[in-house]
């Protein structure tokens, strides 16, 4: 059983560099471990794991994985295309999204349509562009809050106790200044995750299996770490989600203690 250390005062340190060697490629949110006091149980010190919507082809096996290990964490939401044919926070998902709720999950903003931020165009504007080459938009205060508010809308409509952090993150951990300061103004702080926290699913497999994913994440992981993973990821052919569950039980075993992302860096 894991152990989450009692609430307290979290410093949530600023970004800090790019991710190395062969996570470089998804380096963009990358930034410090958060520093939080050990706790006697926590012996090997404290992650805080993160789940982006992705594919959502895993969800379910991943979902289980959670509850057996009695693991929460911080789930960053968008509507985005899923392997059933629907978008992720359509009506068929939100069975998934309610049971999610009830176990103590934290969620967050991954923005609604996961465009990218691309760059700033004079004062309070920025370039938001769909990535697969279909539409282009510049968000001003108003898009950006209304991009960054409708997911959390969304969940809200079927779990309205749902623990909500005023945390977002970015499509690709791509920000720009302007980005920054209007999600700010809208009461969301961004949130990126550590080097070695990246745990490679987006990867191909080819490359980068499932055995050396998780051989990876064992001997790198630090305490303080923030972790990101999808629920599936489409271009992935061996499912990061068949060794999931090896990895919680390895950290586990470590002497690691998983919690929720602090609200902001207070």
């Amino acid at each position: 059983m894991t152990m989450s250390p009692p609430p307290g005062r979290r410093t949530l340190l600023r970004l800090a560099g790019l991710a190395p060697l062969a996570l470089a490629a998804r380096g963009a949110g990358a930034q410090a471990p958060l520093a939080r006091p050990a706790l006697p149980q926590c012996r090997a010190g404290t992650l805080h794991l993160t789940i982006d919507t992705g594919w959502g082809r895993e969800a379910e096996m991943i979902a289980a994985a959670l509850q057996r290990r009695e693991v929460r964490a911080t789930l960053f939401l968008a509507n985005e295309p899923t392997a059933r044919g629907d978008t992720s926070l359509g009506p068929a998902w939100a069975g998934f999204w309610r049971a999610r709720a009830a176990e103590g999950h934290a969620f967050a903003s991954h923005t609604w349509r996961h465009w990218y931020f691309t760059g700033d165009a004079g004062p309070g504007r920025v370039r938001y562009v769909n990535r697969r080459g279909k539409g282009a938009e510049m968000l001003g205060a108003d898009g950006m809050r209304a991009e960054l508010t409708r997911p959390i809308a969304a969940l809200r409509a079927i779990a309205p106790e749902a623990k909500v952090l005023p945390l977002w993150r970015a499509p690709g951990g791509h920000t720009t200044p302007n980005a920054l300061r209007l999600a700010a103004a809208a009461g969301f702080h961004h949130q990126g995750w550590t080097a070695n926290g990246f745990l490679g699913d987006e990867l191909s497999s080819a490359t980068h299996p499932n055995d050396r994913l998780l051989a990876q994440a064992l001997a790198r992981v630090r305490d303080g770490e923030v972790l990101l993973m999808h629920w599936g990821v489409r271009s992935r052919r061996e499912p990061f989600g068949l060794v999931f569950e090896d990895l919680l039980a390895g950290l586990q075993a470590k002497g690691f203690c998983f919690a929720l992302l602090p609200a902001q860096d207070a």
